[in-house]
């Protein structure tokens, strides 16, 4: 395996004190991680806006998917765009976009899913224990990759997501 990464250019000899490939994590788990934690948290405030307002599961799916669809494009566009790689040493721009897109587009699908159960509470209810598993999976991979302590990861990852995810009840309620 490790032999494979270093052929595709995603693994190294240099180690990271967390004993990971610094070239994978440079060139997959960070892409990786930026859009994960784009996609669970800029689509919270939009679907759970829509979700309170409309109490449409239907219509709450439907803004959820275009959400998670166009973050996944506009980060994919923007990751790939920033940096060709040449001076960093982050890796080729289309490898860095299509990871940073397809992550984001998982962070923002995830949440938007339990809304293809037709009972809105029901939905939100599941919505919510979703986005809980997401953020502590986003604080998972930031204490394995990047040594930090995972309760100030937690903390800081799940502050985030609830200012985003109040914004969205708000003003869905308003």
């Amino acid at each position: 395996m490790t032999a494979l990464m270093e052929r595709l250019g995603l693994g190294g000899r240099e180690m990271t004190a967390s004993g990971h490939s610094k070239n994978f994590v440079l060139k997959v788990v960070q892409p990786g991680l930026v859009g994960l934690m784009d996609g669970s948290v800029s689509t919270l405030a939009p679907l759970f806006a829509t979700a309170f307002a409309t109490r449409d599961p239907r219509i709450t799916f439907l803004v959820g998917l275009a959400a998670a669809v166009g973050a996944a494009i506009s980060m994919g566009f923007s990751e790939g765009l920033s940096d060709d790689g040449t001076l960093t040493g982050r890796g080729h721009p289309f490898l860095r976009g299509t990871i940073t897109g397809v992550a984001t587009f998982v962070g923002g699908i995830l949440h938007t899913l339990p809304f293809l159960i037709p009972h809105v509470s029901l939905a939100l209810y599941v919505a919510f224990g979703v986005v809980g598993v997401e953020l502590l999976a986003i604080s998972f991979i930031r204490y394995r990759y990047f040594e930090m302590s995972f309760f100030m990861s937690a903390v800081q990852v799940i502050l985030g997501g609830a200012l985003v995810f109040a914004s969205g009840i708000l003003i869905g309620s308003a």
